[in-house]
């Protein structure tokens, strides 16, 4: 793996991609931004096949983090997916726990608060 002691070469191209298509680990992928921004075109095109995060240094200490956006994007979808799992979650707790309302009890009211009849 690249690092920022081997800053001045170039990276080679086989062996970092192969590399770099591993699960991530963030505390292993650091590139420094000096490095990065000399190759940023090699880091795209391997960043935009790969969908996963690396992390760029500054002095030897992490500072940023770059992705592509489709990787980007499927983190965002991971995050939606989690909130609507935890809220399902949630409300089976509630339920087993009694803690919600039976749903003709709420319709009724709602339709009485609301003017609705049938």
């Amino acid at each position: 793996m690249l690092d920022a002691r081997t800053e001045e070469s170039e990276p080679k191209s086989d062996t970092f991609k192969a590399e770099y298509e591993t699960m991530p680990d963030l505390t292993q992928e650091f590139q420094s931004l000096s490095f990065f921004s000399r190759t940023a075109m090699t880091f795209a095109k391997l960043l935009k096949k790969s969908k996963r995060p690396l992390m760029l240094t500054h002095k030897g200490k992490p500072q940023l983090v770059v992705q592509s956006a489709a990787g980007y994007q499927r983190l965002l979808d991971l995050a939606a997916l989690q909130d609507e799992n935890e809220g399902i979650r949630q409300g089976m707790e509630d339920a087993r726990n009694g803690r919600g309302w039976p749903v003709a009890e709420f319709f009724a009211e709602f339709e009485t608060k609301h003017g609705i009849s049938d």
